[in-house]
């Protein structure tokens, strides 16, 4: 019995949408999987109401809500909560994503890395565009740490310059990275467990226990993990809108 644990990621088209020159656009698995998200997280949202003593939905919508908001709060000051429904939509599609990725065949989006580079390529110009926007020049500052002494100036600015432009780097690849390992390790401890069975009989279902057990708790941790790094993007997003709301802090 073979386990190929990369097999998940494979990105299928479903259906033709149409054609530019000789490059076909098509709706795929990982397409229909953000929708699926959207849909939740829409429906959640609405469905939620608002009454007066709140239901299940209505519960979630409100400790999500004040979750993310608590966030922004803490990290970027009350004027970040005019980034609220960029940060909050973020938290939840990659929450929401990752949950559902987490159900046996059903597909990862935040697996791929072009996805994760699209989200944090639209935070590094939302915070980019805005701190130029907002403080014109002053916004360069971020670049000069306070209290440095002037013979160590020019390295330490090229190091922050560098960092700068290489966050859209750590943020897209932490994302990508820990939901493609754990994916594929869930899918290797499994499918070790099914390969006993399968090649050596009552015997290998036996001997299956002790990787049964490590594979039920790899995937609670997975769950885990995919509410961490929506956390964690969601957090960073905070910490990068701060420098273009309070350059020089």
């Amino acid at each position: 019995m073979k386990i190929d644990p990369i097999h998940q990621f494979n990105i299928e088209p479903l259906f033709t949408i149409g054609h530019i020159g000789h490059q076909t656009i098509a709706f795929t698995n990982s397409s229909l999987y953000m929708l699926v998200a959207v849909v939740i997280i829409s429906l959640l949202m609405l469905a939620s109401g608002a009454q007066l003593v709140p239901g299940r939905l209505q519960s979630v919508a409100e400790i999500s809500y004040e979750f993310v908001a608590s966030t922004i709060r803490s990290t970027a000051g009350a004027e970040g909560m005019k980034f609220f429904p960029l940060i909050f939509s973020l938290f939840m599609f990659i929450c929401v994503s990752n949950l559902v990725g987490i159900i046996p065949y059903t597909f990862t989006v935040s697996s791929h890395l072009i996805v994760t580079v699209g989200l944090a390529l639209l935070v590094f110009f939302t915070v980019l565009i805005y701190g130029v926007a907002k403080n014109g020049l002053k916004f360069f500052s971020i670049f000069v740490p306070h209290g440095v002494p002037g013979y160590i100036l020019p390295l330490v600015m090229f190091i922050e310059i560098l960092s700068f432009f290489l966050r859209p780097v750590s943020h897209s690849i932490r994302l990508f990275a820990n939901m493609l390992a754990g994916h594929i390790a869930l899918k290797v401890f499994a499918g070790f467990v099914a390969m006993l069975g399968f090649s050596l009989g009552a015997i290998g279902w036996v001997g299956g226990v002790l990787p049964l057990a490590l594979t039920i708790a790899l995937y609670a941790l997975e769950i885990l993990v995919a509410f961490l790094q929506a956390y964690v993007f969601a957090i960073l997003t905070c910490i990068y809108l701060n420098d273009a709301i309070h350059p020089g802090h």
